[in-house]
């Protein structure tokens, strides 16, 4: 028979390790020797069970004593796996392995409820709007295309209504567990696919599923300042859940159509404004048009050069958090005109040789 090793030995730690370090070094050859990681391998199995006895004994302070004073003569037969009860060891280990499989028995038991339903899934859709709908902000109808509850069994799944029986397998859980060596593990349960409930006598139309895929629309809201490229979140109008479980969300991602008056950077706002020459030496103002028609009054000085930019503060989009607006850029253009009449001509010949004296 072979020597048993040193319980130290066998989890890689010092005697004068706590029981914290303990606890890690176990969890990392648990999971690194774990039968399910390492099916067939024999020697996988043999260092697990190794691992666990000795983390049996040392993690008890009492046993712990024992073994430091008599070494392996005094623990008696040790660790039974044989005889050991499996309600003991299920017991023992369930919150040991908690963090890496989900818990002994899939949630059931002590260390967590029942697995619930699952929730729908999640659905990602365009939204397109134009650039004053984003100054502003806008709700819109966007066409999603995914199920929606059936009419004809009014969304049980059975037909003309009739209601679905709970499942003789699992007792309406939803899962089943299973024992392998000293181990319980669960799994969703074959007959009722993880439901809980069965349908005897399925509807005609959406053959017991509950849902037939339809064209809908939902109506969104766009919130002033949105951006292209953005995603808003609707929640509860993805793909229907389980019986009990919620609906998934609705994801949409912004489309910000271009305008060819105005340019974007982030919250500010761009734009040209075409002024003529006379305006530009004498001084004035010129009207501009926001994307959503809103006039703006932009003043400038005389002598204004051709390409002068000029910020109207607080009339660019307002940011989503609502804290601060951005501005309004206009840069002016000079128009030189094309053609000149004979009067015109004369004038500026003159005020030409009025600046040139």
């Amino acid at each position: 028979m072979s020597q048993k090793r040193d319980y130290y030995e066998v989890l890689c730690i010092e005697k004068t390790a706590n029981g914290d370090e303990i606890r890690r070094s176990y969890r990392k050859l648990a999971l690194k020797y774990h039968p399910d990681r390492n099916q067939g391998d024999a020697e996988a199995e043999v260092k697990f069970k190794e691992a666990t006895e000795a983390f049996s004994i040392l993690s008890d302070d009492e046993k712990k004593a024992q073994y430091d004073r008599f070494g392996h003569g005094g623990m008696g037969a040790g660790f039974d796996f044989d005889n050991a009860g499996m309600g003991d060891v299920f017991t023992h280990f369930q919150d040991m392995f908690s963090d890496f499989f989900g818990g002994f028995g899939g949630q059931g038991g002590q260390g967590g409820g029942r697995r619930g339903p699952a929730r729908g899934q999640d659905i990602r859709v365009r939204g397109a709007i134009e650039l004053k709908d984003a100054l502003e902000g806008t709700k819109k109808e966007v066409h999603v295309r995914g199920a929606a509850p059936c009419e004809s069994c009014a969304g049980t799944g059975g037909k003309d209504g009739a209601q679905p029986t709970t499942c003789p397998s699992c007792q309406g859980q939803g899962q089943v567990t299973t024992q392998r060596g000293f181990m319980m593990f669960s799994s969703a349960c074959p007959q009722c696919q993880g439901s809980g409930q069965i349908i005897d006598n399925p509807c005609d139309e959406c053959r017991g599923e509950r849902y037939v895929e339809k064209r809908r629309k939902v109506l969104v809201s766009f919130p002033a300042g949105i951006d292209n490229g953005q995603r808003l979140r609707v929640p509860g109008q993805g793909m229907p859940g389980q019986p009990g479980a919620p609906a998934g969300d609705l994801y949409v991602d912004v489309e910000v159509a271009d305008d060819e008056r105005f340019e974007r950077d982030g919250s500010d706002l761009g734009t040209r404004a075409p002024i003529s020459f006379a305006q530009a030496a004498l001084g004035g103002s010129v009207e501009v048009m926001l994307p959503n028609e809103d006039p703006v009054e932009v003043e400038f000085k005389a002598g204004t050069q051709p390409g002068s930019v000029h910020t109207i503060r607080g009339k660019g989009f307002p940011r989503l958090d609502r804290r601060a607006r951005g501005d309004l850029h206009v840069l002016l253009e000079v128009e030189v005109p094309q053609k000149l009449s004979r009067k015109a001509k004369k004038l500026i010949k003159e005020l030409q040789d009025e600046l040139s004296a």
